[in-house]
């Protein structure tokens, strides 16, 4: 199963544009959300990064000629009331020695020179730097700024594009989980896919496998579905913890290409083909009868049922895989009732049934 999910935050579900069933492919649009937001926040980053061309330009060509005259005409104009301050301080100077003025009068006079003096050293800084243009450190800061606008238009554009929710894989709708008109969040499920080219199935081990098995063991499957059909392939990994239910241990099978008609939720049964240096027979699982933690099956010699002990090597479902010394092919075992016999129980053997045996 594949959920495919949104990226966005608070957005209207504009379209949606798949119904369970439907097929979709990898890239394939599957929903589509409002991005107005997104619209104005472009719109805006590219305002910003004009703004911010713009004034990397204007450093890159330097001041204008104007500004330059502008400025020299600020210091000529800074010079002219120095200058005319200055008069104004010997004259107002040479009244106050002959007591025509006061001294207050002269330290104001005094006070417009040094104000003179300043705005005349501010001017003529303000040419200075007109005519020595931007210094290559305000240059490299400017197109900082031009890189960082541009980068936050890549993002809004990249969060406009995230309105149109594609599909990463190929598989099938099994299920949609919004509506048109709906406000979805970050990490809202859109669609429920069901991939087609491939399915994990976990199957369950008898007790007396945990523990034995390992990640590449070859596994028969089959399917009630499908009584035709039968699959083989590899065990891909064993959970490490036995089920809280059950008490038996899961395995994970992956399954490429799937046949047609096997769906999720099916029931699916494994037989497993383990390595084993002792020799093994495959019985049906009535032949095999539980009595006080042993596994016993009853063969057939001279009219009478002889009890055997005998090792469970694999449960395979329907049948088994069991193992003892004394067992040959071709032997005739009990195939039902063993529940019911004991060692020594006299038996007969019904020609006319089909010959059990192993």
């Amino acid at each position: 199963m594949l959920d495919w999910r949104k990226f966005l935050v608070f957005l209207i579900v504009r379209e949606i544009l798949v119904r369970p069933g439907d097929r979709v492919k990898t890239g394939m649009a599957i929903a589509i959300l409002d991005d107005s937001d997104q619209q104005l926040a472009i719109s805006r980053a590219r305002a910003e990064l004009a703004q911010q061309r713009s004034n990397l330009a204007r450093l890159e060509v330097g001041t204008r000629p104007e500004i330059i005259a502008q400025r020299q005409a600020a210091v000529t104009s800074a010079q002219a009331r120095e200058q005319e301050a200055r008069d104004n301080l010997r004259r107002t100077t040479d009244l106050v020695k002959q007591g025509a003025l006061s001294q207050r009068v002269l330290v104001e006079a005094t006070s417009a020179v040094d104000e003179a003096r300043g705005q005349k050293l501010a001017a003529q800084a303000a040419l200075a730097e007109a005519k020595a243009g931007p210094i290559k450190e305000e240059i490299a800061a400017q197109k900082a700024n031009v890189a960082a606008a541009q980068a936050a238009l890549n993002q809004a554009k990249l969060a406009q594009q995230r309105t149109r929710i594609l599909s990463l894989e190929s598989g099938v709708v099994q299920a949609r989980h919004i509506s048109r008109g709906d406000l979805v969040q970050d990490s809202d499920q859109i669609v429920t896919l069901v991939s087609g080219n491939a399915l994990d199935i976990f199957l369950e081990l008898p007790e007396e496998l945990s523990g034995r098995v390992t990640p590449g063991m070859p596994i028969e499957l089959t399917a009630r579905a499908l009584p035709q059909w039968k699959g083989r392939t590899t065990i891909t990994a064993v959970v490490p913890a036995a089920e809280a239910a059950s008490r038996r241990q899961r395995v994970r099978v992956q399954l490429n290409n799937p046949p047609q008609g096997l769906l999720p939720g099916m029931a699916i049964a494994g037989n497993l083909i383990m390595p084993s240096n002792q020799s093994s027979f495959v019985v049906s699982r009535d032949a095999v009868t539980r009595r006080q933690n042993q596994w016993l099956v009853f063969t057939v010699a001279n009219g009478k049922a002889r009890q055997l002990e005998v090792e469970m090597i694999a449960d395979m479902g329907r049948n088994v895989a069991i193992s003892h010394p004394q067992l040959r092919a071709g032997e005739r075992i009990v195939l039902r009732g063993g529940d019911g016999l004991s060692d020594g129980a006299a038996v007969k053997v019904l020609e006319s049934q089909p010959r059990s045996g192993i």
